[in-house]
């Protein structure tokens, strides 16, 4: 079996390249950093660090890499010959690695199994994101016979990888937590051996509630603890008020799960529990200024706050002051290192509050977040 991981940065060599090689894949890494891959070509294996209870270490050994610019050709018959595809790019790059895919694909013999391709990234449907962007590079007279070769799964992933340390090299440390869930329906009984991941029938609420859940209270921890003068966020989320804070915008993103899911109250109190747990864990030193970065796509409309603030206030007819609250502390977040934060507080002294909101958000007039959301934008220009 092999498998073929775009991106081998911290995620895709200390989470997904570490299960596939777990699961017993031949493993091979694709990334546009030429020096990364230099790195890991010259070396036989690497370490992943779990830090955290029940702390061990993985070595990952066996593996190739390829330089995705310089050795496209070379990538493309990988792919050809896959058994499967995964990504841990960052959703916007999954344009960029859809034509490679695509020209696999095509490459690939007919009769070989079908391609399982799952993008392992922190975003709603990143998967079909990427597999539109597949079809979109194929021909009209090809798309079909050639879009039959693959199966594209969604997937929800979760582990937190900190910024490494500067002398750390290819290792990787992580949290001991993880967990890779995937839709199991596209692959109709036929789904990848994987043992770390988890296939279920319906994704869209495990989806949900790790991103609702994880990712939210982590940019909530890290623009509140940014404003209280935190470094890091173990250290943020030890202060009361910063606590506090998570606490509350995670008890409206769980009641709108349960309005919206039906998940059960109490799985979402010990899951919320667990989450602000491993935030707390002193061994991730993981500052706030790198979790907090990008605030622009992190006050998207389907992202970590406006998603379950809508969902909240449609479906329990309240509005999410918590949740709101956050939204507010993201707006303060003044990083001059950070292209979107630089971005957001230019917008923030010129363009017109209720502009804000549409454009960067995407709630539209009339919306039951729209008012209340332009008087925390209006603040935050105060």
């Amino acid at each position: 079996m092999k498998a073929v991981q775009f991106g081998a940065g911290n995620i895709g060599r200390g989470f997904v390249g570490l299960l596939l090689d777990e699961a017993g894949y031949e493993l091979v890494f694709a990334d546009v950093n030429a020096e990364l891959i230099d790195a890991l070509k010259a070396a036989d294996s690497y370490e992943v660090h779990e830090v955290g209870e029940g702390a061990q270490t993985h070595v990952v050994a066996g593996f190739r890499a390829l330089d995705s610019a310089a050795e496209e050709d070379a990538l493309i018959a990988e792919v050809a010959t896959a058994d499967v595809v995964t990504t841990a790019v960052g959703p916007r790059i999954l344009r960029f690695v859809a034509p490679v895919i695509a020209a696999g694909l095509r490459a690939r013999a007919p009769e070989a199994p079908r391609l399982a391709v799952m993008a392992c990234e922190n975003a709603i449907g990143a998967t079909d994101l990427l597999a539109a962007e597949v079809l979109a590079a194929l021909s009209d007279d090809e798309r079909d016979e050639v879009a039959a070769r693959a199966v594209f799964a969604n997937t929800a992933v979760d582990r937190i990888v900190p910024a490494q340390a500067v002398d750390a090299g290819i290792d990787v440390t992580v949290e001991t937590f993880h967990e890779w869930v995937v839709d199991r329906t596209p692959f109709a009984g036929a789904e990848p051996s994987i043992p770390g991941a988890h296939f279920v029938d319906d994704l869209a609420p495990y989806i949900e509630r790790k991103l609702f859940t994880v990712n939210t209270g982590h940019a909530t921890v890290a623009y509140t603890g940014f404003l209280a003068g935190a470094t890091t966020i173990s250290e943020a989320v030890g202060m009361p008020y910063v606590r506090a804070a998570a606490e509350a915008a995670l008890a409206e993103t769980s009641a709108a799960l349960v309005a919206k899911h039906g998940l059960d109250p109490e799985e979402l109190a010990t899951y919320r529990a667990t989450i602000l747990g491993r935030f707390a864990n002193p061994s991730l030193v993981d500052e706030v200024t790198r979790v907090g970065r990008e605030p622009l796509r992190k006050l998207g409309r389907n992202e970590r706050f406006i998603g379950p603030a809508s969902d909240f206030a449609s479906t329990t007819g309240r509005t999410p002051d918590a949740l709101l609250a956050a939204v507010g502390a993201a707006l303060r977040f003044d990083v001059p290192e950070d292209q979107q934060s630089v971005e957001l507080q230019k917008l923030l002294r010129e363009a017109a509050a209720e502009d804000i909101v549409t454009e960067v958000t995407g709630v539209a007039p009339g919306e039951a977040l729209y008012a209340p959301l332009v008087a925390v934008v209006r603040a935050a220009q105060a």
